[in-house]
């Protein structure tokens, strides 16, 4: 969410008067400046259940003169210190994702959450498939819209050619690769069974509390000499390029996008991905720019790697399509621009020309 934010801030703001209100790390609310951008970082006096207590938050959104609001969610504090705000702009909601093993707070957090998404003049969702298969979303098609998250493809077009070449040297060509957190969702146990019944290397960046117990898989399938845990790198781009596939094997819904999979498409890597009730198989299409298959299935994950490292021409047709697709769909420009559009929508004739934006989210 961080992070989109950054990059939506950045893009909209020759053209919005911005204003940026997030959660502090600190105890104490300091102002800053990001080029153009304003930065309110509000002071977090206490932290429940990973959501910040900021009480203060409340008053910066009132005393905005923002004529739109323009709201993250997941955000319990976000969302109560808007609703307590009574701010009278009107307001733009881009819903992430929705809670979904964090019980006790969805239970909490809902009802409010109701209430913000029916006073919301617009929501925007990553992708079609999400807005169907969210139960928050559904309630309110008729004001969603489809803004796919954007990146700036150019970081990822122009790798190291050297760094390149030394992934090959060390892995060989035959890479596979996997990109995120080692958590429960990501599917990474299927993706190492799989990989163990092909020659393929397989690279996997991130870390998180599954580490010990997935490198206990590959030893338990033979694969401890083809599965290599690379933790954080400076850069991921030189491994996208030297990559034959890029795999998502994500297994549940909280894996609501997959932006990796955006980052290896601009790279023209093919793509392997799941069939969730989210925007996962919306990024990646089956037999356009990769394949898909049902989530933790490692035999249909095991011949769609072995097809793709074998089919030279399949492979470079899916690469094209994948580059193309981030072109069209996938870029920083396109989501400023279709963001930008949907504030001018929601004011219609109430602002005459510049308008004053104030997102919300969580640092």
């Amino acid at each position: 969410m961080e992070t989109h934010l950054q990059d939506l801030c950045r893009a909209t703001s020759p053209v919005v008067d911005l204003d940026v209100v997030v959660g502090h790390t600190r105890s104490r609310t300091e102002h800053d400046q990001d080029g153009d951008i304003r930065v309110h970082r509000i002071a977090t006096l206490a932290t429940v259940a990973s959501a910040s207590i900021c009480p203060a938050m409340v008053s910066a959104i009132r005393k905005t003169p923002a004529d739109v609001v323009h709201l993250h969610s997941p955000n319990p504090t976000a969302v109560l210190s808007y609703l307590a705000s009574g701010h009278p702009g009107r307001l733009v909601v881009t819903h992430h994702s929705d809670i979904i093993r964090q019980r006790v707070l969805k239970f909490a957090y809902e009802p409010w959450l109701r209430r913000l998404m029916s006073r919301a003049d617009a929501i925007i969702s990553f992708s079609p498939n999400y807005i169907e298969s969210s139960v928050v979303l559904s309630r309110h098609r008729d004001k969603c819209y489809v803004i796919p998250h954007g990146i700036d493809a150019r970081r990822f077009q122009s790798p190291d050619p050297q760094a390149v070449e030394e992934i090959h040297a060390q892995y060989g060509h035959r890479i596979v690769l996997g990109v995120g957190r080692l958590v429960y969702y990501k599917g990474f146990e299927y993706l190492i069974r799989a990989v163990a019944g092909t020659n393929a290397m397989l690279l996997i960046i991130g870390t998180g509390p599954l580490e010990s117990q997935l490198k206990d898989v590959a030893r338990a399938v033979g694969a401890g000499d083809r599965v290599h845990f690379l933790g954080d790198v400076p850069d991921v781009t030189p491994y996208y390029h030297a990559a034959r596939i890029f795999a998502l094997p994500s297994t549940a819904r909280s894996e609501a996008f997959g932006i990796v999979q955006v980052e290896a498409m601009a790279c023209g890597t093919p793509v392997i991905n799941t069939q969730l009730e989210s925007g996962v198989p919306f990024v990646s299409l089956d037999t356009v720019t990769g394949m898909t298959v049902p989530p933790a299935d490692v035999p249909s994950l095991r011949h769609s790697i072995q097809r793709l490292l074998r089919d030279d021409a399949l492979h470079h047709q899916f690469s094209e399509a994948a580059r193309e697709r981030v072109r069209h769909y996938f870029s920083l420009e396109e989501m400023a621009r279709r963001t930008l559009q949907l504030y001018e929508d929601v004011l219609q004739e109430r602002v005459a020309s510049r308008e004053h934006v104030l997102a919300a989210a969580h640092d």
